[in-house]
């Protein structure tokens, strides 16, 4: 449910592959207690809060057993619907931003639209399968649900990088800053909805 005075949610999803409890705070500080069995992206959904500045608690318990794909996934969703809630009618944000984000040798780049419209465009390309035991495709998996459930269109490139973890990390980050900015209150603004048809409901 979403608190009516603050940009806050909480969303419980739970399947035969899953169970889910993600709560955020849009007004957050980047505070985070994050589990979901999976060390490398509980590391970086860490990077996700802490740079966003959205305050996020996640547990979740998926079928690891079998491989990381539904936990992660399902933990996006979670995210993404938690955040759209948190959202409401979208009054007032900047909507927009972009962000070119260094680490070490690494640039990525992202932009991103709080439009109501979800879409992914993703340039990324990883030079091994896995960063120590976790699956680099699902950094794409995670993203796109993401985006589809918090809708969002996000649009993440990686211009150039050696090292796969600095790759997935400068992937959060930016999306992390970009997101930050996107949905902070735009003062000269702040009781408008910032489209011409007058709603960022799709």
């Amino acid at each position: 449910m979403t608190s009516v005075n603050t940009r806050t949610a909480k969303i419980e999803r739970s399947t035969k592959e899953t169970s889910i409890a993600v709560s955020v705070n849009l007004d957050g500080t980047g505070a985070f207690d994050i589990s979901t069995g999976v060390g490398f992206f509980d590391h970086m959904l860490e990077q996700l809060s802490r740079h966003s500045l959205i305050d996020m608690d996640i547990k979740a318990k998926g079928d690891l057993h079998i491989d990381d794909h539904h936990t992660v996934e399902d933990t996006g969703i979670a995210i993404g619907q938690a955040i759209a809630e948190a959202l409401g009618d979208r009054r007032g944000i900047n909507r927009y931003a972009s962000l070119d984000l260094a680490m070490d040798e690494t640039l990525t780049r992202a932009a991103l639209d709080v439009s109501g419209r979800p879409f992914l465009v993703w340039q990324v390309e990883f030079s091994a399968p896995k960063i120590g035991t976790f699956d680099t495709e699902l950094v794409r998996e995670f993203f796109q649900a993401l985006a589809q459930n918090a809708g969002i269109t996000l649009h993440v490139s990686n211009l150039y990088g050696a090292n796969n973890h600095h790759v997935a990390e400068t992937c959060f980050k930016a999306v992390a800053r970009t997101l930050r900015h996107a949905i902070e209150t735009d003062p000269r603004q702040k009781d408008a909805i910032p489209s011409t048809k007058g709603t960022l409901k799709g």
